[in-house]
């Protein structure tokens, strides 16, 4: 299971960058995860309720927001995007293999709520 060292990274970011704006507490974390990301969601919020309340005084309780980013993929061939997860790599519109991955693989901090 990754998503542990994913929450120990986004705790650490989200830490300094509070601190080096004198905030007294983090209240909630926005994320946007992409769903072939290979990030978990359930898995990523589990890891986020241990790890906050144990291993960062200055986000104990701290809130987990997660926005979804659908993937899509685009066919160079007939220049059409469509749904990656419903299609997979094979343009359902022309059959191409001429295809590249456009959103849905990335995961952003996307905004922090502070006190």
């Amino acid at each position: 299971m990754h998503e542990l060292g994913i929450v120990f990274s986004i705790i650490k970011q989200v830490d300094g960058v509070a601190r080096e704006h004198n905030a007294a507490s983090v209240k909630e974390v926005t994320l946007e995860i992409g769903e072939v990301s290979g990030v978990v969601p359930k898995y990523l919020s589990d890891c986020w309720k241990w790890a906050v309340d144990n291993r960062s005084e200055f986000m104990k309780g701290c809130e987990l927001r997660i926005i979804p980013i659908m993937a899509k993929t685009y066919c160079e061939s007939c220049e059409k995007t469509y749904e990656t997860v419903k299609f997979g790599k094979i343009c359902p519109y022309c059959k191409s293999e001429k295809t590249y991955l456009l959103t849905g693989n990335e995961t952003y901090i996307k905004d922090i709520k502070v006190t």
